[in-house]
């Protein structure tokens, strides 16, 4: 006789993540490991865990509900579909996902009893978890690199070394140049100084006083007049 079964579990991703990837035949692949043909149209038919798994949507709420009719390789004839019901709620930044398994067929037990768990559970909390790992990575790196010192480039260096070369010579060179003054000067013995004005006029004084001595003046005859 068919049996029903709920089982529950928590994922860490939205339940719009879910949902998409769900319905996603490349991201329902990675995320179970096996390969998935999956739609989001109402009506299609869809496979999983390469092709172990067979269905079709029969109902398709965004973000909220999927509900898929569901046989595997071992349903014999005799057995009907039977159907999963995906219910999405969220609970913080994670979601609680209820998975409601009905009409099963009484002899096939190991899907409520582990069968749902390892093979789609656990993968998709490791699915979600390395994907919010790295949306979150750049968040985590991003202070670190801003805070921490630039280093100076190599060549910065170069520059300044040039230029205190440079200085060095520079100053080098100076202090061996000879001294301006030294150049232009001229020899103390070839340079006549010029007189001064006190100077000049006692040497006319006294040259006007030996010329008026000197100057021949009329001569008297000690002799007189003859008659």
């Amino acid at each position: 006789m068919p049996y029903t079964f709920t089982l529950n579990a928590t994922i860490p991703a939205t339940p719009e993540e879910i949902y998409q990837a769900w319905l996603d035949s490349l991201a329902h692949s990675e995320m179970t490991g096996g390969e998935a043909s999956m739609s989001d149209q109402l009506g299609a038919e869809v496979s999983a865990w390469d092709g172990y798994i067979s269905g079709r949507n029969l109902v398709l709420i965004p973000s909220e509900r999927i509900v898929q009719s569901w046989r595997t390789s071992e349903f014999g004839d005799e057995h009907q579909d039977s159907v999963i019901t995906v219910v999405l709620e969220q609970a913080g930044d994670d979601t609680v996902l209820t998975l409601e398994h009905s009409n099963v067929p009484d002899e096939h037990r190991s899907y409520e009893e582990g069968g749902w768990q390892s093979n789609y559970f656990e993968p998709m909390v490791a699915y979600f978890s390395e994907r919010r790992g790295k949306a979150a990575e750049p968040t985590r790196r991003g202070p670190a690199k801003s805070g921490a010192p630039k280093a100076a480039p190599k060549t910065a260096a170069k520059p300044r070394a040039k230029s205190a070369g440079r200085a060095k010579r520079a100053a080098s060179a100076k202090n061996n140049k000879p001294a301006a003054s030294a150049k232009k000067s001229k020899p103390a013995s070839r340079t006549k100084a010029a007189p001064k004005k006190s100077e000049t006029k006692s040497k006319g004084k006294a040259r006007a006083s030996v010329r008026s001595r000197a100057k021949p003046g009329p001569r008297k005859s000690s002799r007189g007049k003859r008659s």
